[in-house]
């Protein structure tokens, strides 16, 4: 099984400390990050999506739960909170365990196990391979492994394959949510990129086929890390 790749957010430096150590001595989780607050970890997420958040809820602008309602397809996410009111809410959404403060580390292993059960189970069933657009009136099939990319434009979306181009009217975002994390990955407000039709790498162009597909520079570094280490 690969490693549950995971960011911890908690508005307090030493709680983040905690559950580090914690991550860091199991052995099936692989901290991508930390933070300290939902603003920030909503930046981190566009650049590097995860499997797992370890999420506090009382923060400051916006809590845990507010920041995870707000999440059209989420990571899963155990609650770290020290207030047990929450609890409700927290299943609500479909949270995998909700932590009280102070975490023991055994009750981190308790919730931790929880997770890798879930993602065990989730791993013996066939992830989709592709997906139905509106285009021209129809229904179009879109099989992942055929896109090279696709072009944001204002209201309407132009989805590239090495033979054809679709057009549906739908927001970059909305497909970016129903596409496979793993494979494919925003580069500029306007494109998204199928990781594995990339050729070359020409400073903030990407050579995908005979296409070319700008990286912003604000997502230069971690579309850079992504192509070259695939994290």
């Amino acid at each position: 099984m690969k490693p549950i790749t995971c960011i911890i957010t908690d508005d307090e430096p030493y709680a983040r400390k905690g559950l580090q150590a914690y991550v860091e001595k199991t052995s099936f989780l692989q901290l991508k990050g930390q933070c300290e607050d939902a603003m920030e970890l909503g930046e981190m997420l566009k650049q590097q999506p995860v499997d797992l958040l370890f999420l506090d809820i009382q923060m400051p602008h916006i809590t845990g739960v507010e920041f995870l309602r707000s999440l059209s397809n989420p990571p899963k996410v155990i609650f770290t909170t020290a207030f047990k009111e929450y609890a409700i809410e927290g299943f609500e959404l479909d949270v995998l365990d909700y932590m009280l403060k102070p975490i023991s580390e055994e009750r981190f292993k308790k919730a931790a196990y929880k997770a890798k059960d879930y993602f065990d189970l989730k791993g013996t069933t066939e992830a989709p391979t592709y997906l139905f657009v509106k285009a021209e009136g129809r229904l179009e099939k879109i099989v992942f492994d055929e896109v090279l990319y696709l072009e944001g434009m204002e209201n309407y979306v132009v989805i590239h394959t090495a033979t054809k181009k679709i057009i549906t009217h739908s927001t970059l975002k909305a497909l970016m949510d129903k596409l496979p994390r793993q494979q494919f990955m925003q580069t500029h407000k306007s494109f998204i990129v199928s990781l594995d039709k990339v050729n070359t790498i020409e400073g903030n162009i990407l050579h995908v086929g005979t296409h070319r597909v700008p990286v912003s520079r604000q997502l230069r570094e971690p579309v850079m890390e992504r192509l070259i280490n695939r994290r």
